[in-house]
C-alpha cells in the first residue's frame, strides 16, 4: 500500500505530467520556479501560474536508505534523494532512487527522471543516469 498525493488544482499538472513523459514544474510570468506548485509565487506574488516541462536532469544533493518494512507488502531496502535539478537551481525533489548500488550511491551522482504509474498519478523517480 502507497499513500498518493491528492491531486489539486495547483499539483495536478506535477503530478500526471508523467503520462506524457514530461516534468513539469509551475512557474510565475516572471520566470520563478514554483515547487512544490502553489496558486501564487512566494517570491513576486503573481498568480499568474503556469506549468512547464523541465529536463528532469540533475544529481543528488542529499539521500538516504531506508531498511525499515513499513507495510508488508514494502520492498527493503530502497532509497530516497532528494535531487538538484539541472535547468531549474532553485527546485529540489524528493524521490525514489532506483538503478544504483546502495553501497555506493554518494551526492553529486547523477540522476535522470523517469516515472511510476500509480492509479491517477505518475510519480517522479529518479535513476542513475
Amino acid at each position: 500500500m502507497r499513500l498518493l498525493p491528492e491531486l489539486t488544482a495547483e499539483n495536478t499538472d506535477f503530478w500526471t505530467g508523467g503520462a506524457k513523459g514530461q516534468l513539469l514544474i509551475a512557474f510565475c510570468d516572471n520566470d520563478h520556479a514554483i515547487h512544490p506548485p502553489e496558486r501564487a509565487c512566494p517570491t513576486c506574488l503573481s498568480r499568474n501560474v503556469s506549468t512547464r516541462p523541465v529536463s528532469g536532469r540533475g544529481s543528488l544533493a542529499s539521500w538516504t536508505i531506508n531498511r525499515q518494512q513499513w507495510a508488508p507488502d514494502m520492498t527493503v531496502p530502497f532509497a530516497l534523494g532528494i535531487v538538484a535539478l539541472d535547468d531549474v537551481p532553485s527546485v529540489r525533489i524528493t524521490a525514489r532512487l532506483e538503478g544504483f548500488d546502495l553501497d555506493t550511491i554518494a551526492i553529486g551522482d547523477r540522476v535522470t527522471v523517469d516515472f511510476e504509474e500509480a492509479g491517477p498519478v505518475w510519480l517522479p523517480i529518479f535513476r542513475a543516469a
